[in-house]
């Protein structure tokens, strides 16, 4: 698909956060994964990658989404699921993700609407990794509309 990009966001448990953004005009596809940090190969994070229209929905807007998909200042944990693989995190693939993503984490940490800091990463995507097929959609395929994320 031409001028499709993507964007992978580490927000907790990936089921939700799969079908949070899949609700999202402008995304045309998402599946979930392992994010392995290009400076970690042993690290690897639960991530939901998107794939989105940039003349619909701006990369900035899917950043947005995110923060309000789970508590970014929480390190290494998400409500119940704790661990570095529940690790809040942006993995950028170019240098203008890169800048939008560091740019909206300071935005959002000047704005004083978080009372402690932002323990999101911002960092390079080294590799993603298909997680199984029955994790694919997992809401949608149970018959539920939501989880805690």
């Amino acid at each position: 698909m031409s001028g499709i990009e993507q964007a992978t966001f580490g927000a907790g448990c990936f089921w939700g956060a799969e079908a949070a953004f899949r609700a999202l005009p402008g995304v045309v596809d998402s599946r979930v994964g392992y994010a392995v940090e290009a400076a970690d190969e042993a690290l690897q994070i639960e991530v939901v990658q998107v794939d989105f229209d940039p003349q619909v929905l701006a990369y900035t807007r899917l950043i947005e989404h995110f923060w309000g998909l789970h508590d970014p200042t929480s390190v290494d944990r998400q409500g119940e699921h704790g661990g570095v693989k529940y690790r809040s995190a942006i993995f950028h693939t170019n240098a203008v993700q890169a800048e939008q993503a560091r740019a909206a984490k300071t935005a959002l940490q000047d704005s004083g609407r978080l009372n402690k800091p932002i323990a999101t990463v911002v960092v390079p995507l080294g590799r993603f990794e298909l997680a199984d097929e029955e994790h694919q959609r997992y809401l949608e395929k149970n018959g539920l509309s939501s989880c805690h994320i």
